[in-house]
């Protein structure tokens, strides 16, 4: 084939090429959509009765800032990422706030401890905890890897993995504002399988789902 004929139709099939959002706007467009899903949640379940006294006493205000401030910079890193210019050691980025969202979990188990006493290291059953953070974070996960589907054939893996932290991470948020858990260790427990089923199941689905957004286009 001439080299003439081969730009021809190499021309002949281009498609305009949508740059991809900024990050910080693509964090923000994701943001919106995980407080209408959550707001949404608040309005059919109803806030938790105790919610204003417990933020008053400043006993979960903590937990909830550092989950909050996780969420938002795993979605600000998984952006940023899925651009491939960027270093790839914005993956580290949301470890800190999560190393403190599990920090000011094991302080609340101490302070259960303190003040209730051997009792506060009993376990209970809370599945309907587990199955709202993993029913809530798996579609939000979906909708940033479609956000982000850019990233296919670049970081697939880190992207996905960061996506499920920030989604578990404010599911988690969302059933704080729902649902009160006796026990600072019982938190710890089901919010911390929780975040790690939905950042699994993205890790390991997320690259698939992602290369077949992007082929869908």
């Amino acid at each position: 084939m001439r080299s003439e004929d081969l730009i021809h139709r190499l021309a002949t099939d281009l498609r305009p090429v949508r740059p991809a959002r900024h990050p910080a706007a693509a964090t923000a467009l994701w943001l919106g959509v995980v407080a209408f899903v959550i707001l949404v949640a608040v309005l059919v379940s109803g806030l938790r009765d105790d919610l204003a006294a417990r933020l008053a006493s400043g006993f979960e205000m903590p937990q909830l800032l550092t989950a909050t401030v996780t969420g938002i910079l795993a979605a600000f890193a998984a952006f940023q990422l899925a651009l491939p210019e960027r270093d790839p050691r914005w993956a580290l980025l949301p470890l800190p706030a999560a190393a403190g969202w599990i920090a000011t979990m094991g302080w609340g188990c101490l302070q259960d401890l303190a003040q209730v006493g051997p009792e506060a290291l009993r376990l209970g059953m809370s599945l309907p905890c587990f199955a709202f953070i993993v029913g809530l974070g798996v579609p939000l996960t979906v909708a940033m890897l479609w956000l982000a589907r850019h990233a296919a054939w670049l970081r697939a893996g880190p992207v996905a993995a960061l996506g499920g932290l920030s989604a578990a991470a404010l599911a988690s948020v969302g059933l704080s504002l729902i649902h009160h858990l006796d026990a600072a260790l019982m938190v710890l427990l089901w919010h911390g399988l929780s975040v790690l089923v939905v950042a699994g199941i993205a890790s390991m689905l997320g690259p698939r789902l992602m290369r077949r957004g992007l082929a869908a286009r």
